[in-house]
């Protein structure tokens, strides 16, 4: 059984990273999203319980994909579950850049990880994390960015937060 795993922040899942998802899924046996709390990350929306919570919650249509926390290094995700492939997606040279070093690193930390990196889709090139909380921020239609599935959970812990 080949399993992969697909990384991220996730504040919050867009429309793209469902996308590298269900690719990942169609490729491989088994996916984990490894969904990292990122305490580096400023200007953070939702809690590592609410990013997990957003993320299970699109995802749960496809039968090969779990998610779970881990706040530890990504190459220590994969070894635990079983995991030789590390699925990004890449929308940008820049993002070429910073997966190509985070690959040599992660390869560095256990040899027998592989990196694979698919390119957006063209429909999502565009999109961000960031982008994505502007829109929620600023109560912008989120059908365009959002799974379907997580938009009435995003606008309750919003309306939460704000209250």
């Amino acid at each position: 059984m080949k399993t992969a795993i697909c990384s991220g922040s996730f504040d919050p899942i867009t429309l793209g990273h469902l996308d590298v998802i269900r690719r990942a899924a169609a490729i491989f046996d088994k996916v984990c999203v490894c969904v990292s709390p990122n305490a580096e990350k400023k200007n953070q929306m939702f809690t590592p319980e609410q990013k997990l919570l957003l993320v299970q919650t699109a995802v749960a249509d496809l039968p090969n994909v779990e998610a779970e926390l881990f706040p530890g290094l990504l190459a220590d995700f994969a070894v635990d579950h079983g995991a030789n492939v590390i699925v990004r997606g890449i929308r940008n040279v820049t993002d070429m850049d910073v997966e190509y070093q985070m690959a040599l690193i992660n390869r560095g930390i256990h040899p027998e990880l592989e990196t694979f990196l698919l390119p957006a889709s063209p429909a999502y090139q565009h999109f961000s994390s960031s982008m994505a909380r502007e829109m929620i921020r600023y109560h912008q239609p989120l059908e365009k960015y959002l799974p379907m599935s997580i938009i009435p959970l995003v606008r309750d812990m919003t309306e939460e937060k704000e209250g």
